[in-house]
């Protein structure tokens, strides 16, 4: 049994949609099919379902735990004391409160590095979202705890066969200053052994850089690159703190680069330089990052955010229109992690999200694309269907209640 979406307005035009398993399979006028589930889509709008690119989902639980703090203060003396705190379970709650949040906002895949893997990904399974996770690899140069964390992916690895198909494993290596060069190569040539991702944060922070140099002689993009760890697999979170040189790096090597702009802008990171990066070609997606460095986990709020610090920093109205944008955060993270979908057209993944054209946000209507960019929030998301399946239908998601009350105890731990 599939679904067939009726009279929804799809780039401006009324039509209608069906889906078949998890696949758009028709997409056309007064379709016919009996068998199907039937929604009316009349006074909505069909769109592909945001890609989250970089978060760290059960940081939900830490949601305005630890705010206004320089980035390796905040890490150091806040975060990691109390993620060394948190079991599978604990990270199960809070990847669901995660998952509740992104299907509300009308995302239906993120990227993920974080602890427990297999607390997200039981989480992710009962949602009924897209992901791809990673467990955190970071070994502080200590070669037993390396040891430790290699033997882990590995089995983590073999162990992620288990989830559907919806649920795809990566290597995330945390950073260049908390994995050793040894584990670094090791990670990534597990990765590119079994056809796999390498997630990882990358020039974040003026101090990252000015100690990759005063460490190695070079920056962190041009040491990955002498130590033959860049190359398309390669998912780059921030990027924020690199020279043209460095640029061309990531371009002749194809990394995917994913843009944090909230994030970035919460922990004075830096200024992301967009338009050099267009301008070379870099193929730049979009991320939230977790929900204690941004607090949330909205894509509609990270374009428009992305759309105006562009702006403003290059001091152009023209730079990151709203069309780029809902590109970076729609197929473009699709393509960075290999997936059929970002688009609604036949054959591809049936993942989108039904817009409400009548929410105050989006009247009256000129373009749909530059609403949702730079005026509408989750209110305005009425239906989010991922991999064929309703997650949420008029504004409801099933057991959001009993979510919200388990992640809300954490307060009574965390203070």
């Amino acid at each position: 049994m599939g679904i067939l979406i009726k009279n929804v307005q799809l780039n401006g035009t009324v039509t209608d949609v069906l889906i078949d398993g998890n696949r758009f399979k028709t997409i056309g006028a007064r379709i016919d099919a009996p068998a199907a589930e039937v929604l009316d889509g009349a006074g909505l709008a069909i769109i592909p379902g945001f890609v989250n690119m970089h978060t760290h989902a059960s940081m939900t639980l830490m949601r305005s735990y630890a705010d206004d703090l320089e980035l390796h203060d905040w890490l150091t003396n806040y975060i990691w004391p109390l993620e060394a705190k948190l079991d599978e379970e604990d990270i199960y709650h809070g990847a669901r409160l995660a998952c509740l949040e992104m299907i509300k906002s009308g995302t239906t895949c993120f990227n993920d590095m974080y602890w427990h893997f297999h607390g997200v990904a039981r989480a992710v399974e009962e949602m009924g979202l897209r992901a791809m996770l990673s467990s955190v690899f970071i070994d502080f140069n200590d070669s037993e705890r390396a040891e430790l964390e290699r033997q882990q992916a590995a089995r983590l690895f073999d162990e992620s066969k288990r989830y559907s198909d919806r649920i795809g494993f990566s290597l995330g290596p945390h950073a260049i200053y908390t994995v050793s060069e040894a584990s670094l190569k090791w990670a990534k040539q597990f990765a590119d052994r079994n056809g796999l991702l390498f997630h990882i944060h990358l020039s974040e922070t003026e101090k990252e850089v000015e100690d990759c140099v005063a460490l190695h002689g070079v920056r962190p993009v041009q040491w990955l690159a002498e130590i033959g760890l860049l190359g398309p697999n390669v998912i780059a979170a921030h990027v924020i703190h690199v020279t043209d040189d460095e640029i061309e790096l990531l371009v002749r090597n194809q990394v995917k680069v994913v843009h944090n702009p909230v994030s970035n802008m919460k922990l004075a990171s830096g200024a992301f330089p967009y338009q050099r990066m267009k301008d070379a070609g870099v193929e730049l997606s979009l991320g939230t990052d977790g929900c204690s460095s941004n607090n949330n986990l909205c894509m509609l709020e990270e374009m428009k955010v992305a759309a105006l610090q562009a702006k403003l920093i290059h001091a152009d109205p023209t730079v990151l229109p709203a069309e780029s944008a809902f590109e970076m955060a729609t197929c473009k993270g699709a393509a960075a992690l290999q997936l059929a979908a970002g688009s609604i057209a036949e054959g591809k993944l049936a993942d989108c999200v039904l817009v409400d054209l009548n929410n105050h946000r989006l009247v009256p209507g000129y373009n749909l694309v530059d609403d949702l960019v730079y005026s509408a929030d989750s209110s305005c998301i009425h239906t989010v269907i991922c991999d064929g399946r309703i997650l949420m239908q008029n504004g409801h998601v099933e057991g959001e209640a009993e979510i919200i009350a388990e992640a809300r105890a954490y307060t009574k731990r965390f203070q």
